[in-house]
């Protein structure tokens, strides 16, 4: 695994200006790169000639510390080496996502960007009405892809799989929990390949792990993300993940409270309680952004089809900060991904897969 590259990209999210407050999508303006990040130099040197990329955030908001948040940050990324403009407007709910591509598209932007796949019929249904226009959306594919729409998804399942084997290393209840924040396929991959993880590790050490799951049913509402983990810690559960977006931040605050641990997700999210996130699954949302706006503005054909990223193409992965892991299990970790890598470890994707994998019909 070509972990270094990984790690590095990893900590630059991490190392970005915090950003700055920004408005809802009713009634206030269009925010770009030098009024929320603070960085004054993005779009004084943006060359508007070139176009703009613009995107939608989902309901869990620009400062979710997870997906919406390090998809801006790739968007500065590709504004300060391109000299592109890049704007944004925050979804506060699912009725916002048609009105603010509209207003985006109004705006002269020329790549639009719908951040999650809740975002999924909005962006269709835009791109349908503005064929002259490219879209693309993060954590969506589609059986048939327009030619002006762009699908970015991950193989969310290979780096939770690495982050479940480290719970299943580490617990000393034997009990672990998972925090997803709405049910879909795309969390199902964060589930499920946690819990082959967990299962993988269990094996190794000949016990039984069990691994507790419950959905927030929101990736924005904090209080009932720390809810749910606060209960799964006075349930015996010493270490839990969350693929919970906005959500995931109260079970980081769980952690703290209940001086256990927590798995951090899509970020290096170890800021946020650093003694008691024991890891994180990187999802590199800012690289994959970044590249493929690149590659729009230099004219390269990139709608019509899903680009898929993963542990090969430097995008999922571990942090390199692992002082609070057990000895030698960061690099027992990184085996296990060198073992995904060449595919001798499949992690499932869902629950199909998964039990195939539990029934032994896959590594």
């Amino acid at each position: 695994m070509k972990a270094k590259k990984v790690f590095a990209l990893g900590l630059a999210a991490v190392m970005t200006v915090s950003l700055g407050a920004c408005g809802s999508s009713k009634g206030e303006s269009i925010k770009n790169a030098s009024e929320s990040s603070g960085e004054k130099t993005d779009n004084k040197k943006a060359d508007k000639s070139k176009g703009s990329v613009a995107m939608i955030t989902d309901t869990g908001g620009i400062n979710d510390q997870s997906f919406n948040q390090s998809a801006w940050e790739g968007l500065q990324e590709f504004s300060k080496d391109s000299g592109t403009e890049v704007n944004y407007i925050e979804s506060k709910q699912a009725s916002d996502f048609v009105t603010n591509l509209e207003r985006l598209g109004d705006s002269g932007a020329s790549l639009l960007w719908g951040v999650g796949f809740a975002c999924a019929d909005a962006i269709l249904e835009a791109a349908d009405s503005n064929p002259d226009k490219q879209y693309a959306i993060v954590d969506n594919s589609f059986e048939d892809t327009p030619d002006n729409v762009t699908g970015v998804v991950f193989r969310a399942q290979e780096s939770s799989f690495m982050v479940g084997y480290i719970a299943g290393m580490t617990t000393e209840t034997n009990k672990v929990g998972f925090v997803g924040g709405i049910s879909s396929n795309v969390i199902d991959q964060f589930q499920y390949g946690y819990q082959a993880g967990v299962d993988y590790a269990s094996k190794e050490l000949g016990k039984d792990i069990d691994v507790s799951v419950q959905y927030a049913e929101s990736f924005s509402d904090a209080a009932k993300g720390k809810a749910i983990a606060s209960k799964m810690y006075s349930d015996n559960c010493d270490v839990v993940y969350h693929a919970a977006g906005g959500s995931g931040t109260g079970v980081i605050e769980a952690a703290k409270e209940a001086d256990k641990w927590a798995i951090g997700v899509d970020r290096d999210q170890a800021y946020l309680a650093p003694d008691n996130v024991l890891t994180s699954s990187l999802k590199l949302v800012n690289r994959a952004v970044k590249e493929v706006s690149q590659d729009a503005m230099d004219g390269k054909k990139i709608g019509g089809q899903t680009l898929t990223y993963g542990l090969k193409e430097d995008c999922i992965g571990l942090p390199e900060d692992h002082k609070n892991m057990k000895d030698g299990l960061y690099e027992k970790a990184l085996e296990i991904g060198d073992k995904i890598e060449s595919g001798e470890i499949t992690p499932p994707a869902n629950e199909d897969e998964f039990d195939g994998y539990m029934n032994g019909e896959a590594s």
